[in-house]
Formats: structure tokens, C-alpha cells, sequence
């Protein structure tokens, strides 16, 4: 039998002991792993989500109404003044004082071409002028000569002091002198006009600007040769580069020969650069080009900008609408809103577009009604100055990321 020390030893806690590690711990922690991944996997998905993918979109716009857009074209900026500055005659090109960008104003030195050619010519010329001067002094003097000997033999011819013959010789001297007097005068007189060519030709090959305008483009170096007219096959350029008047620029669209009727001359505008499409530009109709393009079935409009700046270049893509000049006794008309026909589809029986909209593509449900052109009109589901997206792709859904394919 044990004795009661040995049973209060077995009744003591020992604290020194660690307790063994319970089952149901680690079993949570092994769970908690495939929770904690895939809570990783849904985080990325969300905020780093599938690849953007490029898209291209149109504009709603909207047409008709009083004092509103009668008709939608797009077109290019062009410059009624522009050249290709090059010099008269061919030479080599010694120096040239443009830059793309460059502000130049009317009668400004652009160029220089190697003057030894024209130099020496015109150095030709003044020698051959000079000779001239000095046959004629020299006539001028045998001139005044001839006819004091004439007056003195008619003198003496009076008196029966010489033969008749005598005199006659001396007035036929005298005559003879006054005529080679007449052509040697004939003669510098043609030597100063070459001077004058042969000064040209040193003026020549400085070349200067025509008109006040920007170069858009440098098209020579310095020892290239360069002739006004295109010769020598590629090794000869036909300008420097080419100068824009600025102030000079347009906007030509092509409108469909259906709606060329709604466009007349003076006619105001408004324009919207594609680079610029915050920037409405008033306008105003110059010209209708009379003549018409047989295989785009349009016609060519001339557009004056009344704002000009250094945001228009030529070339630039720019969007006009032909407007209606409000009058005050008009029945106000309600304005259509059209889209491009790219850019509906139909799925379920429904016609849909998707719009950019804050780099998501937003899925919009149309109720649509009658073609016009190109575009289609829209009475429900978008809105003028929505981006519409053009021939969506087919896996395109609602909220996918889309960035605007760059134009090439």
C-alpha cells in the first residue's frame, strides 16, 4: 500500500512539461491555406483584370432641329498658299538657314547656293561694259574731231582755198564718226544690260521666302545640287523645302451628292479638329466646287475658319456641321440623333452598341429608327458626344477594359 507522501506526489502539476500540440490547430491552419489563395487570385483578378483591348470609336452626333446641324460631313485641313521653295537656276546648294518649325517672313534669306559660277560671270559682264565705255569715249573724241576738220574745210572750201573734194571727204568723216558714235552707244547700252542679267544671276542663287508663312518640311543639305525643274533623277532635288501661309488654311470635306442641295455659299459652320474635339471652330462655307468625284459620288466644299492658331496644321482630320440659320417665326423641330451603322449590332433581336466610357466598355440597348447615309438614328440609348465603339469585337461584353486603337 502506498504510503500519502508518494499519492500528494502524483496529485502535483508539473510545469516544467510542455502539453503535446492538439490535432484541431493544426487542421485550421492547413484549411485557412487554400482559403487564403484563393482570396489572393480573386484580389488580382479584380484589380488586374484580362488585357485592354483596342477599339475604334465614332462620335454620336446629332442633326437637324432649328438653328442646328443640317447635315454632317468630315474632311482635311489644306493651305491655299503653299510652295516649294527653290531657286531659279541650278546650282549646289552652299548653305541653308531653315528648320522645320520656322517662322519666316516674306523676302527672308532661306538658302545660298555657290556663287563662283555667277560671280565670275558678272565680272565677265563689268569687263565687257568697261571696254564699251572706252571705245565709246574714244568715238566721242574722233566724233568732235571729224567736225571741227569739216567746219574748218568748208571754211576753206568758201574762199576757192581747196578742192570741193575735200570737203566732201571731211563730211563724209564726220558722218561716218556720228554712225559708229551711234553704235558703240548701242553697244554699251546692250553691255550694261548683260551686267544687269549677270547681276541677276548673282541674286539668283540667294534664295528667299515668297510669301510669310512656316516651314513644314527641309528637303536639302548643304552640297546637294538643286534645280527649279526635275532633272538628274533622284541625285538633283527640286527645292529646299516647303513654306505654308498659315493664314491661309481651309477645310475641303467631300459630301455625298444626295445631300449637296442642304449647302450653299455663305452658309455658316462649325468645325471640330479630331485632335481638338473641345474646340469648335466657327466657320463658314466659301465655295462649292462645281464639279462632282464619279467614283465617290461627291462633291468638293471650301470652308473658311474664322479662328486660326498654331494648333491648325494642314492635313489635320477635322468634322464640320453645316448649320441652319435660326429664324424667328421657325417651328422649332426636334434634333435626330444618329450613329454609325459599324457600330450597332443585333443580338437577341435587339440592336445594342457598346460605348467608351472611362476605359470600360458599356453596353447600351438602342431603339433605333430610320437609316440616313452612312449612320443610323437612334431615338433611345445614347446620347450626343458618346464615343461609340465601331466593329466591336465579337467577345466584347459589358465592363471589359478597352483603349483606343492608335490611327495608323
Amino acid at each position: 500500500m502506498s504510503r500519502p507522501e508518494e499519492l500528494l506526489g502524483q496529485l502535483r502539476i508539473n510545469r516544467d512539461e510542455t502539453p503535446p500540440p492538439s490535432r484541431r490547430g493544426l487542421w485550421i491552419v492547413f484549411a485557412a491555406i487554400p482559403l487564403l489563395l484563393i482570396l489572393v487570385w480573386a484580389l488580382w483578378s479584380k484589380f488586374a483584370g484580362a488585357p485592354s483591348l483596342e477599339v475604334q470609336t465614332t462620335p454620336v452626333i446629332s442633326v437637324g432641329g432649328s438653328g442646328a446641324s443640317v447635315l454632317d460631313a468630315t474632311g482635311y485641313v489644306t493651305a491655299r498658299r503653299i510652295a516649294t521653295v527653290s531657286s531659279k537656276v541650278t546650282g549646289r546648294v552652299k548653305e541653308v538657314l531653315i528648320e522645320e518649325g520656322q517662322h519666316v517672313t516674306e523676302g527672308e534669306v532661306l538658302a545660298y547656293l555657290d556663287p563662283i559660277d555667277a560671280n565670275a560671270q558678272e565680272a565677265l559682264s563689268q569687263a565687257q561694259l568697261a571696254a564699251a565705255q572706252s571705245q565709246l569715249a574714244q568715238a566721242q573724241a574722233m566724233l568732235r574731231w571729224a567736225e571741227h576738220d569739216y567746219a574748218r574745210q568748208k571754211d576753206l572750201a568758201a574762199q576757192k582755198l581747196v578742192a570741193a573734194s575735200a570737203l566732201d571727204a571731211a563730211q563724209t568723216e564726220r558722218d561716218s564718226r556720228a554712225a559708229q558714235l551711234v553704235s558703240l552707244q548701242r553697244a554699251v547700252q546692250v553691255s550694261q544690260d548683260q551686267l544687269k542679267i549677270a547681276s541677276n544671276g548673282v541674286d539668283n542663287t540667294v534664295i528667299r521666302a515668297p510669301f510669310t508663312g512656316v516651314i513644314v518640311d527641309k528637303a536639302a543639305q548643304p552640297g546637294e545640287m538643286i534645280s527649279p525643274i526635275s532633272a538628274g533623277g533622284g541625285s538633283i532635288r527640286t527645292g529646299i523645302g516647303t513654306l505654308v501661309d498659315m493664314d491661309s488654311l481651309e477645310v475641303q470635306v467631300d459630301v455625298n451628292e444626295a445631300y449637296i442641295g442642304r449647302v450653299t455659299p455663305k452658309m455658316p459652320v462649325e468645325a471640330v479638329l479630331n485632335a481638338y474635339p473641345d474646340w469648335k471652330i466657327p466657320a463658314e462655307v466659301i465655295a462649292i466646287v462645281p464639279t462632282a468625284d464619279r467614283s465617290k459620288a461627291t462633291v468638293k466644299v471650301r470652308i473658311a475658319l474664322k479662328q486660326h492658331g498654331t494648333r491648325i496644321v494642314p492635313d489635320m482630320g477635322v468634322r464640320v456641321s453645316f448649320l441652319e440659320e435660326a429664324k424667328p417665326d421657325a417651328v422649332a423641330t426636334p434634333a435626330q440623333i444618329l450613329v454609325a451603322k459599324n457600330a450597332i449590332r443585333q443580338e437577341g433581336g435587339e440592336g445594342i452598341a457598346f460605348v467608351m466610357n472611362n476605359g470600360k466598355a458599356e453596353r447600351r440597348v438602342l431603339r433605333l429608327g430610320a437609316t440616313v447615309g452612312d449612320n443610323r438614328q437612334v431615338q433611345s440609348g445614347l446620347q450626343v458626344g458618346d464615343q461609340a465603339i465601331v466593329d466591336a469585337p465579337a467577345g466584347l461584353k459589358d465592363g471589359d477594359a478597352v483603349t483606343l486603337k492608335p490611327n495608323e
